[in-house]
């Protein structure tokens, strides 16, 4: 049955005016298929009304591409003469924006039909719909987004390529992978006790903090919480303030899945379990391999992994990452403490057993990956489908003979998730069709372009 939409009531923005009188702007974001915040700046004499009425929006937005284009091909453009939807303010979403200056706010919306109804395109409404799957059986998914990305500097090299950025204080950028350095950590201490303090200034539960396996390369915890949408609006929050902030810093903060060719690449690994109505997980277990209700949850997403592809990696760019031996998973295999596959149960005590899903990149729709992922949990628990023994050892040889494999690239991901029926019943067959229509077009942008690789291995050499 489908939830009540979550909106947000008026007194929530009347009493934060009230407690922040220097509040002069706020940004209104809305979040597309492709990931992108994207909105408007309004004055504070704005903010009220459309928490009382809502503000009109192109439904176009719902369609456009990574860049910001339209995509005619979807019929939302010309074809039904794009008409206005309604944003609606998310509750608890209204928060400071400091990095943007004292007097700047900002507020989560979703995407509303003239009518009331959720519009069944915005990414938050379709991770919705797979969280009501699981409240029709009584079950709650509890999860978290773990992100990693590069700190890069805002100026390219003579050839355009990225560059690590250079530490404050510090005459040359890291250059060694170093992972785990506490010494990266407190080169860079200026940027990350700003990030810790601004994410509780938004209420982001940030954790943890680590350089990873890369210069340049950090990754820092979200805390795990009972509410899905809820942390796909962190993962948001998160995403925009580390960029923000780090520009602040004469840095760049980038979330692409393969920034450097010879460089691991960066991942969101999607950590969940499941409670029961009375709010105790069901994957708690003394054996290390969790209850039979997780394993089946993992049974269904080795089942639905291929066809759920094309959200994991939803980007040229984002194939680029899956290697054999870099940490990124190559095929659907399942294994306890065992960094070399794509579902790993971590270890724990037994009341914190959980799943950690390794298959999306940083580059991910975080609502989308939740809800892909989600919707796979959910078939197979209900189909209670068998993931088949765990993998002990090296999980890339595994995968190289596993009869469940993923898309190698990103036309056969989205011809997957086109013709898949588990995504289309989860997820809405319209989004499926719109967001396929929306990728295919982006595929014949990007690969339209001629680039300096072209040049570098074909200008003199054919």
């Amino acid at each position: 049955m489908p939830s009540a939409p979550r909106i947000a009531e008026p007194s929530e923005a009347a009493d934060f005016l009230a407690a922040n009188p220097q509040i002069e702007y706020v940004e209104v974001i809305f979040t597309s298929m492709a990931g992108v915040p994207r909105g408007k700046r309004v004055r504070r004499s704005e903010l009220l009304p459309i928490y009382e009425n809502g503000r009109f929006f192109p439904g176009s937005m719902l369609v456009i591409d990574v860049t910001g284009q339209d995509c005619e091909d979807t019929g939302l453009v010309w074809g039904n003469g794009d008409p206005d939807m309604l944003l609606r303010p998310v509750p608890g979403t209204l928060v400071k924006a400091p990095w943007l200056g004292d007097d700047v706010a900002q507020v989560i919306t979703s995407m509303y039909n003239l009518d009331g109804s959720p519009n069944d395109l915005d990414p938050r409404h379709a991770l919705q719909r797979v969280l009501d799957r699981f409240a029709d059986i009584g079950l709650t998914p509890v999860v978290a987004c773990e992100m990693e990305y590069y700190l890069v500097d805002q100026q390219r090299g003579p050839r355009g390529e990225l560059r690590p950025a250079v530490a404050p204080g510090q005459q040359a950028a890291p250059q060694q992978v170093d992972v785990f350095s506490l010494r990266e950590m407190q080169d860079f201490a200026p940027f990350f006790k700003e990030l810790w303090r601004m994410a509780d200034v938004q209420g982001i539960p940030l954790e943890a903090g680590i350089s990873e396996y890369a210069a340049g390369q950090v990754e820092l915890t979200l805390h795990h919480g009972p509410d899905a949408l809820r942390a796909g609006d962190e993962a948001l929050m998160y995403k925009r303030l580390a960029r923000g902030l780090a520009s602040t810093h004469g840095m760049e903060a980038t979330f692409m899945a393969k920034p450097f060719t010879h460089s691991a690449g960066s991942s969101m690994h999607l950590h969940f379990s499941v409670n029961n109505a009375s709010g105790e997980n069901i994957f708690a277990s003394e054996d290390p391999q969790g209850t039979p209700v997780m394993r089946h949850a993992i049974g269904g997403l080795r089942e639905t992994q291929a066809e759920a592809f094309g959200i994991f990696a939803p980007n040229a760019n984002s194939y680029r990452r899956y290697r054999a031996n870099s940490y990124a998973p190559t095929a659907p295999i399942w294994g306890v403490n065992n960094r070399s596959v794509s579902l790993r149960v971590p270890a724990g005590p037994p009341k914190t057993r959980h799943v950690e899903h390794r298959f999306a990149g940083a580059d991910a729709n975080p609502y989308l990956a939740l809800a892909a992922m989600l919707a796979g949990v959910h078939h197979g628990i209900v189909n209670e489908i068998d993931p088949g023994p765990p993998v002990e050892g090296d999980g890339y040889k595994a995968a190289a003979s596993s009869t469940h494999q993923v898309p190698g690239n990103w036309y056969a991901a989205i011809e997957a998730l086109d013709k898949s029926q588990v995504m289309r019943d989860y997820l809405g067959a319209n989004f499926v069709d719109m967001y396929c229509s929306v990728k295919r077009t982006e595929q014949d942008r990007f690969f339209s372009e001629v680039t300096s690789l072209d040049y570098d291995w074909y200008l003199k050499t054919v």
